[in-house]
């Protein structure tokens, strides 16, 4: 029996609200962060709305990210004052690619050194309504 039918055997049919307890919130965020989970499929189980499981989802992570800013991790650091050695090499080119994926699935894959005014050209045609094929 689902935690549905449970619920609503307990509450004697839908219309109150349900009070879930810590525990049993954590157990059905968890289950939601499973590989593969689905949050909808998850709340539906249990009898939640999936907005609300998305909700504790947040709440839960602000609550993890209040807890780690209350106790702040202290990274070790060594100073000295011997040159470094190695330096990262600079270059003065733009380096890195972006791929843009169109409505209909088109790819588009450009260099960071695209001229951007070219680009802006060649999206608009192919996102054009009605245009058959790759132009």
């Amino acid at each position: 029996m689902s935690d549905v039918q449970e619920a609503d055997k307990l509450r004697g049919g839908r219309g109150r609200r349900q009070l879930w307890s810590v525990d049993r919130k954590r157990q059905i965020i968890a289950e939601s962060f499973e590989p593969g989970a689905s949050v909808a499929e998850v709340a539906r189980h249990h009898g939640v709305n999936a907005n609300l499981l998305f909700t504790w989802r947040r709440q839960q992570g602000a609550a993890k990210m209040a807890d780690s800013r209350e106790s702040p991790q202290l990274v070790p650091v060594t100073i000295t004052t011997e040159p470094v050695s190695s330096v990262a090499a600079v270059t003065s080119e733009p380096v890195g690619r972006m791929e843009i994926v169109l409505g209909a699935g088109e790819r588009i894959i450009v260099g960071a050194d695209v001229d951007t005014t070219a680009l802006a050209r060649v999206i608009k045609a192919l996102s054009r309504p009605g245009r058959t094929g790759l132009v």
